[in-house]
């Protein structure tokens, strides 16, 4: 996919680190939504919309916790095809996709112009988009992630949270620990060189072995109650069989070959609603169809 250099659009990967290491662009539109009045965007219904896809684990969490949280009818949403192109990220009218009804854009690049004409930076989802401003409130999957768990309880159709302001520094360092593993696998499959696979091959497979552990004495991440960082993990682990394992040759292990990470991610994906956030046409079609070729194969093959 492409991206932006001062609101002009380039048709081309980000460059990799001299290593050939993947390195992930840091969010930019970092606005906060509060239930108490305390920043400029109030939670309120039907001024918020969120742009995604199915096939992203980024914009997936979000979409899980707009799931549990109820906030169907009080936040609105479109889905981009899973098949991203030169073009990024297109609204189409393939099945499960949901087109742009806020702004009527053909892609989601269109979006963030629209916020921001000198815009620099790839066009990535999740999106939270303000109607009443006709911005872009904030990119950040965590963020937002967050913000519907605790600042829109009024409009909510149910009680539940995964994170609370006590429990937010444990839940945050969780989070941060499984960074390896979220970003891990992009590592591995976007890595241009030899050694940047195995550096990050080597790192993927010893933070689940980590959690593997963990999990031998844990319910869940932190205990018998569910937070924002399973939901987090959970999105991960869902694709690595059916997408990472392959496509980006995550390849050492499966997660069905991990007794505790196995049990774990079949409790998740049996919870109500759960279920109905997961598209895995969607994530097969992206992680196998949208991404040439990655590596200078003049390196080892074989190694790969």
């Amino acid at each position: 996919m492409g991206y932006f250099v001062d609101g002009k659009w380039i048709i081309e990967s980000e460059p990799p680190s001299k290593k050939g290491e993947y390195m992930r662009t840091p969010t930019t539109f970092r606005e906060r939504i509060s239930a108490d009045g305390s920043s400029s965007y109030p939670a309120t219904p039907d001024r918020y919309h969120l742009y995604v896809t199915l096939s992203c684990p980024w914009a997936h969490r979000v979409l899980l916790m707009r799931k549990l949280k109820g906030l169907e009818k009080a936040i609105s949403v479109s889905i981009a095809d899973p098949v991203a192109s030169k073009d990024g990220w297109e609204f189409t009218d393939r099945l499960g996709c949901l087109p742009d009804t806020v702004n009527n854009a053909r892609f989601l690049r269109d979006i963030y112009i629209r916020a921001n004409s000198n815009y620099t930076g790839r066009a990535t989802v999740p999106v939270l988009w303000d109607r009443l401003t006709q911005t872009i409130v904030n990119n950040e999957s965590l963020e937002i992630m967050r913000m519907l768990d605790l600042e829109f309880d009024a409009c909510a159709e149910s009680s539940v949270h995964f994170c609370t302001r006590e429990t937010e520094a444990a839940i945050d360092e969780t989070i941060q620990a499984l960074y390896p593993i979220n970003n891990g696998v992009y590592r591995v499959g976007f890595a241009q060189t030899q050694s940047a696979y195995d550096e990050a091959i080597a790192q993927l497979f010893a933070a689940l072995d980590y959690w593997e552990k963990v999990l031998v004495h844990n319910r869940f991440l932190g205990g018998e109650a569910i937070t924002e960082a399973d939901w987090c993990f959970f999105v991960t682990l869902i694709r690595f069989d059916c997408a990472y394992y392959q496509a980006f040759e995550c390849n050492q292990r499966r997660i069905v070959e991990y007794p505790n990470l196995w049990r774990y991610l079949q409790e998740l994906f049996a919870l109500p609603g759960v279920a109905q956030t997961c598209n895995f046409q969607h994530i097969r079609q992206h992680y196998f169809l949208s991404y040439p070729k990655r590596r200078d194969r003049s390196v080892t093959v074989g190694a790969w």
